[in-house]
């Protein structure tokens, strides 16, 4: 599930449930062009990620890229 507002993408990625998951999908997804930040919350299984016309596609393959599904 993904959800676009302005230059945010918030994904639901339910795997997630350690340091270990968070680190490893903020350094895939932070390697995507024109993203600025990247906030994982694992109590809410939530990935905000912020920037400037960055491709949701390209977002959810860094998160495959971790290991991860976006739900």
């Amino acid at each position: 599930m993904w959800a676009v507002g302005g230059n945010q993408l918030e994904l639901s990625v339910r795997e997630m449930t350690c340091g270990h998951c968070e680190a490893a999908i903020q350094k895939e997804v932070s390697a995507v062009a024109g993203v600025s930040s990247v906030v994982v919350d694992l109590e809410t299984k939530l990935v905000t990620v912020t920037g400037s016309g960055v491709d949701h596609g390209a977002v959810v393959a860094a998160i495959d890229e971790a290991g991860f599904d976006v739900a």
